[in-house]
């Protein structure tokens, strides 16, 4: 069998919280029309993840976040791994996050068929394993454009 080599990786993932992670920014692009978070920060206790938006969320839309994370989760959806070539990725599979030392071959974590994304970190084996999602408050820069939203995994 060959030896796959990828990047070296130097965080220490908590694995609910980081597959949670994938499945906001997926529901985040869904809900919005946006990009993945250009800035998380993932932890144990509390996470936040800050989306560029078109618009400040209502509050329903919001309650409405919440209730899709929960519902994911409670779909125990499988989370898979992938290795592929960077030369022959999925057309949705967008390469211009990744360090430009990027490894020749590149994971690809699929959670179910809702989101498929490339990352090197630690997962739980299903989106039931994550917990329970709990949106902690938002936070909305006009200025910025930016969406914030701070949550923790219980």
């Amino acid at each position: 069998m060959e030896e796959i080599y990828l990047n070296d990786h130097n965080k220490e993932e908590y694995p609910p919280a980081h597959t949670a992670e994938h499945l906001l920014n997926q529901t985040m692009q869904r809900m919005f029309d946006c990009e993945r978070s250009y800035n998380a920060h993932i932890e144990r206790k509390k996470s936040k993840m800050s989306f560029h938006l078109e618009r400040k969320p209502t509050r329903q839309e919001e309650r409405e976040i919440e209730q899709r994370m929960q519902q994911l989760i409670a779909d125990d959806l499988p989370v898979t791994f992938e290795f592929v070539s960077r030369y022959h990725l999925p057309d949705d599979i967008d390469l211009d996050r990744l360090p430009d030392d990027v490894s020749d071959t590149i994971r690809l974590v699929r959670i179910g068929d809702y989101d498929v994304c490339p990352c090197i970190g630690k997962h739980v084996r299903s989106t039931a394993q994550i917990g329970r999602f709990e949106m902690l408050g938002t936070n909305w820069d006009e200025h910025e454009r930016s969406f914030r939203v701070r949550f923790k995994i219980v």
